[in-house]
């Protein structure tokens, strides 16, 4: 490569000889015609009044950068009409020939002026356009950024070196949000500080590398009411740094031990949102380069302006995606319960990463007698108002489970609860409870995909249930089948994201997920059912691009059941006797498991609970013991009032039963049912 002669006598200094080297191979890489400023120029060598400048280089996020996302030219290369404004328009700043050279530059937004230039008349014309495409690029750069981090990183990307040669970005802390009034007193945080300088190191091209010394700015800042900082910020108008009430000012923002170095040249720009001010940029050159002229003070107004309103749509945007991380978060069960007898796996999967809430929930719910009840259901959309109203059916659900209400019975009150929520109202929804003694399972469907049934052998079957209508139709009845849950067997609940999409109906998606969950029991064996997790994981896995259309909510059963010899059950006649009765047959029931350790307490807690079932009871009370890793005892009654613990008096003969069933027992408590109540009281197994 041929050298620009100089009329200087000797070699150059190392710096100027590698500038001047690398200068041609920069310039076109760029694509820089030669009437552009910055550009090749006359084949003479800059005059002693010119000093040669080393043209910015291309703001980050065009097609000459390094290659690293937080560096000079970051990875996401815009198009050279998306850089410019217009297809190929040749010196605007920003653009290239997409040669990807790591040394092509830009021209800068206030170049010097050549002495060519200084004698045609249309190089102000020419500096006038590149700054203009400058602003459109940079604008557009700090607009394409969603979260806070990403704005400000597109302020500085956009600006280092093409602009400026540092950048100092302040912001208030905290920043408010809205209309909410902000909190005294006014703080600025430095929230991110950039440099960049070319190397010139002999033998290679001019590369942009990150300065490790940049200017020492103060972390916090407060702004004193009156005082020359917030009397700048009031105006809103960048400022010269060279002026009275910017150098009091940025002494104010950067700290008393921390003066701006001598030569630098700067502009103070105020950060306005859409209310307030919410913070301040400071634009730094170094003496060697051109200084700020009047025209750079709109540029850096613009500037200012985009990013502000840009970190306002942020911040408004971070609290809507708080509220709806919250919402979905207090909708959904923090965790499942531990019911005796089944295993309990879930999972919620979005429709999309901007849409964090839906209508889709799941639930697991004890139930009196050792049962659990499995709900899953899917509310139409899934924006705000869909998860307010699954709350609302969720709740509903819930309550109506706590009634120990038949599955058909659920959704006829869910039926009717979302009619009364207004119209278009609908969901679908399934339910149904499992007896882990009886090793049967009362399923009632609205409107929902059918369950599978996955069989220990690795059989995967799809339950016949009556489809019925969705919830919120009104006027129609539900129907509940019994059918075999046999123990080792995983029942499968899903909302129709999992199986349906644009690319298959939901009959083609159910027999795909039948089809993968039999592939997978297949690797455990036929005497293994596979893990939970990893068969959830595995569920999800089979969503391909483009099948992710609505919230996925799964939920996954494992039946363990409880094996008959585990079980005593019997009825007592409520009568006196009653109370001895059972101490009796508890005793014997204990025997027989090798839990004599715990006769004592046993007889003492039933005692109590059975004097109190017979006191209000008119038909037979029933006793059951469940013996797993803890040994529950249940009695009922049909009364339907319910105990409360409360503290006797020393003067009373009574009201302590339940004292001591606090004492002695591990857990306790009593559940209405719709024929009565139900006492029940767990102990501990190991001694």
């Amino acid at each position: 490569m041929t050298e620009h002669p100089t009329s200087h006598e000797g070699r150059q200094p190392l710096a100027a000889r590698s500038q001047e080297r690398a200068r041609p191979r920069q310039e076109a890489a760029a694509g820089l015609p030669s009437d552009v400023p910055g550009g090749p120029a006359a084949p003479a060598t800059p005059g002693p009044d010119v000093p040669a400048q080393p043209a910015g280089p291309a703001p980050a996020g065009t097609s000459g950068g390094t290659g690293h996302p937080d560096t000079a030219g970051g990875t996401d290369h815009p198009s050279t009409a998306d850089a410019t404004g217009h297809p190929g328009a040749p010196g605007a700043p920003g653009s290239s020939t997409g040669t990807g050279h790591p040394g092509a530059v830009a021209v800068s937004v206030s170049p010097q002026r050549s002495g060519g230039e200084a004698r045609g008349g249309d190089g102000s014309a020419r500096r006038e356009g590149d700054r203009l495409r400058f602003v459109g690029a940079a604008t557009r750069r700090i607009a394409r950024g969603i979260d806070l981090d990403e704005i400000v990183l597109g302020l500085c990307r956009a600006t280092v070196p093409t602009f400026s040669d540092e950048i100092l970005v302040y912001l208030r802390d905290p920043l408010p949000v809205g209309d909410e009034r902000p909190v005294a007193p006014f703080v600025l945080r430095l929230r991110r500080t950039d440099r960049l300088r070319l190397s010139d190191l002999e033998g290679e091209d001019l590369v942009l590398v990150p300065d490790p010394d940049p200017t020492p700015a103060a972390e916090l800042c407060e702004v004193r009411s009156g005082g020359a900082l917030a009397e700048v910020l009031r105006g809103v108008r960048p400022v010269f740094g060279d002026s009275a009430a910017a150098k009091t000012a940025l002494a104010e923002l950067l700290g008393p031990e921390h003066p701006l170095p001598g030569g630098l040249r700067a502009v103070l720009a105020p950060l306005r949102g859409r209310r307030r001010v919410i913070g301040a940029a400071v634009f730094l050159r170094r003496p060697e380069r051109a200084g700020f002229e009047p025209n750079d003070l709109l540029v850096a107004a613009q500037l200012a302006t985009h990013t502000a309103l840009g970190i306002d749509k942020a911040v408004l945007y971070g609290r809507e995606a708080y509220i709806a991380d919250e919402l979905q978060r207090t909708m959904l069960p923090d965790s499942l319960p531990q019911p005796t007898g089944v295993k309990l796996a879930s999972r919620y999967l979005p429709a999309a990463e901007t849409a964090r809430v839906g209508g889709d929930w799941y639930d697991a719910i004890p139930l009196p007698g050792s049962r659990v009840a499995l709900v899953v259901g899917d509310v139409m959309g899934h924006s705000m108002t869909s998860a307010a109203i699954m709350g609302q059916l969720r709740t509903t659900a819930q309550t109506l489970a706590g009634l120990d209400l038949p599955p058909q019975e659920v959704l006829h009150h869910l039926d009717e609860q979302a009619q009364r929520l207004g119209e278009n109202r609908m969901a679908t929804c399934m339910y149904a409870v499992y007896d882990p003694v009886s090793h049967r399972i009362t399923v009632a469907n609205a409107g929902h995909p059918p369950p599978i049934l996955l069989h220990l052998g690795g059989r995967a079957e799809v339950l016949r249930v009556p489809p019925g209508a969705p919830i919120g139709v009104g006027g129609v009845d539900f129907e509940a089948v019994e059918l075999d849950a046999p123990a080792g067997a995983t029942l499968l609940l899903y909302t129709d994201g999992l199986v349906e999409s644009r690319l298959r109906d939901v009959w083609t998606g159910i027999e795909q997920l039948r089809e993968r969950l039999a592939a997978t029991a297949q690797l455990t064996g036929p005497d293994h059912s596979p893990p939970l997790e990893a068969l959830c994981d595995d569920v999800l896995d089979m969503l391909g691009p483009g099948d992710r259309d609505d919230d996925i909510a799964l939920l996954a059963a494992r039946f363990d059941g409880i094996a008959p010899s585990d079980v005593a059950y019997w009825f007592l006649e409520p009568e006196d006797a009653a109370p001895g009765r059972a101490r009796r047959l508890a005793r014997r029931a204990l025997a027989r498991w090798d839990l004599e350790e715990l006769t004592d307490s046993v007889e003492l807690l039933i005692s109590e609970v059975v004097t109190n079932a017979v006191r209000y009871a008119e038909r037979p009370v029933t006793l059951r013991l469940l013996r797993t890793d803890v040994l529950r005892c249940e009695v009922g009654d049909d009364s339907p009032q319910l105990p409360r613990q409360r503290r006797a008096r020393d003067t009373d003969e009574g009201g302590r039963g339940l004292f001591l069933v606090n004492r002695l027992a591990r857990r306790w408590g009593a559940t209405r049912l719709s024929g009565g109540k139900v006492v029940w009281f767990e102990l501990s197994t190991r001694t």
